[in-house]
């Protein structure tokens, strides 16, 4: 079996042991030889509703078995995975399936609220022709009708019989659940190196998302190194699988565990209280997630090394203070590492090493998954490539990397190099051993007085005066040159003074680097992507501007 295609990592690990735990949902646990069967048995309900190589097709799921028995069977198929988040609602869906051109849709009957169904109803069905039908998983259905007010008003209902005017067709992948369904040995492998295999929406725009397109190679060969580098070979190692599937940091969290042998918690939903006895029930050694997950994880758990097993805890900041927040749970003797990643070179690209200062080790970036990746910073004025220690564009070459944007040349152009290396459109600077490190993205970073500031440099000390309980610094021109300006979401009951904020923000850094303007708002504006919550700084920049 092809080592490079997803199909040849199920057949490695069906070779090292069927036997072998790979994943447990609820109650329920998962060998090797039953996901198997389930994923081959996928594969032969994929043949029937005509699903074979070149075709895509849309997981709109939330995290279950049945999100990764369908991918490695779509892969069995030759067919291309379209990754959609669970927070899409119309707009969003509407643009995925359309620029996708899935000809089927699978989702859900009803989750926590979510009516799938009913969002599907409401899309225009005229604007998408490739769409053939809707698959729908209809297990568990009941209790989640049962879950009180937060089940959906189609919890429990019948099935639509259509949506959209296409057939919806209900099916149930779980061998305990499936009526008596015998093992089946599927139908052929068709399975191929450089068939497609994920498209994942960018961070969505005015414009709508992007979809990055990884192949099959890409994804079983990522799989394999950060079984290898994040330690999921190691004995005893269990991942708690908390992020998203439909995005990067979810899916290359659970392929690598599988990859190496770790057991694989999935978990449906984050609720942190439930999620840290969790942790300590199954002895969980790794997870990778948000700061702000890590955040309310920590806060769940009072008291010094309330994870006992832990070994690596992996996170990427998307919420201002995550500096504070990481020293705060190392001081606790929590393992937490910055993670680098993208729907680009996949998530888990890098993790910084635990022999680092503190300061350092909570950076983004670190030691690559894949030993052969390259690693360049460019000047972002001259164009030259920098040294060690000099901050610019990172730019990375990987053979995980993805190959383009689905059907958009102009953006693929821009985005990768003639001699292969991605430009990531973030700031940082490489180290003399190898490693490097994200400060921050490249529109986020601001220029003042000809220097090249992040903008948490100017962020963290406002933050530590009085009235403050959050910040975002963005740059525009005043009075003809480029300045620093805030804006400030005070503590409750606080009502600090703009005036007196600049004075004492003056007093605490370089004048080019204090703020020129202070504007008080409740709120930031915020984007809600697969992997997490991210602040728009470009809308901070619009309002100030206003």
């Amino acid at each position: 079996m092809d080592a490079t295609t997803l199909s040849g990592l199920l057949a490695q690990r069906l070779g090292a042991g069927p036997d072998a735990l790979a994943f447990i949902e609820g109650e329920r646990d998962w060998t090797v030889a039953d996901f198997d069967r389930a994923v081959r048995q996928a594969a032969t309900w994929l043949a029937e509703q005509g699903v074979g190589p070149g075709d895509r097709v849309a997981l709109w799921l939330v995290n279950r078995i049945e999100w990764l028995i369908l991918y490695f069977a779509l892969a069995r198929r030759g067919a291309t995975a379209v990754a959609v988040n669970t927070r899409y609602r119309v707009p969003e869906v509407q643009h995925l399936l359309g620029l996708s051109r899935a000809c089927l849709l699978i989702t859900q009957k009803a989750f926590r609220g979510i009516d799938f169904p009913g969002i599907v109803a409401s899309l225009d069905g005229a604007a998408l022709p490739a769409l053939r039908k809707i698959g729908l998983l209809d297990a568990d259905a009941d209790a989640d009708a049962g879950a009180g007010a937060g089940a959906s008003a189609s919890a429990g209902a019948p099935a639509p019989q259509t949506l959209l005017g296409r057939p919806v067709i209900v099916f149930d992948l779980r061998p305990d659940t499936g009526g008596g369904r015998r093992d089946v040995p599927g139908p052929a492998d068709l399975a191929r190196p450089d068939a497609e295999s994920t498209l994942f929406a960018t961070s969505g725009t005015t414009r709508g998302p992007k979809l990055v397109v990884h192949l099959q190679r890409s994804a079983a060969l990522h799989a394999r190194r950060c079984a290898s580098r994040y330690g999921f070979d190691q004995p005893d190692a269990k991942l708690c699988a908390l992020m998203p599937f439909c995005g990067t940091y979810g899916l290359a969290a659970v392929l690598g565990a599988f990859a190496g042998g770790a057991p694989a918690v999935i978990v449906d939903s984050f609720e942190p209280a439930a999620t840290a006895a969790l942790f300590n029930r199954q002895r969980i050694t790794h997870a990778f997630c948000t700061d702000d997950m890590l955040s309310r994880l920590g806060a769940a758990v009072p008291g010094h090394k309330p994870f006992p097993s832990a070994r690596v805890f992996g996170f990427a900041a998307f919420s201002p203070g995550a500096a504070e927040m990481a020293a705060e749970l190392w001081a606790r003797d929590i393992p937490l590492f910055g993670l680098y990643g993208s729907s680009e070179v996949w998530a888990l690209f890098g993790i910084q090493q635990p022999d680092l200062p503190l300061a350092e080790r909570i950076l983004g970036g670190g030691r690559t998954a894949s030993p052969d990746a390259e690693i360049r910073i460019r000047d972002l004025e001259s164009g030259d490539l920098l040294p060690p220690g000099e901050v610019g564009e990172i730019e990375l070459k990987a053979p995980t990397n993805f190959i383009g944007y689905l059907d958009n040349p102009k953006a693929t152009a821009e985005a990768i190099l003639p001699d292969g290396f991605f430009r990531t459109g973030d700031l940082g600077y490489r180290r003399a051993d190898g490693t490097f490190a994200y400060l921050s993205r490249r529109d986020d970073a601001v220029r003042l007085a000809g220097f090249l500031v992040n903008p948490a440099e100017i962020e963290d000390p406002i933050k530590s005066l009085a009235g403050v309980a959050d910040v975002q610094v963005v740059a525009v021109a005043v009075d003809g040159r480029q300045r620093a300006v805030a804006f400030v979401i005070p503590e409750p009951g606080s009502t600090p003074d703009a005036a007196a904020l600049i004075t004492a923000s003056a007093g605490l850094m370089a004048p080019y680097r204090a703020p020129a303007r202070v504007w008080f708002v409740e709120t930031f504006p915020t984007t809600q992507g697969a992997n997490g919550t991210k602040v728009q700084r470009g809308r901070l920049r619009e309002m100030a501007l206003a």
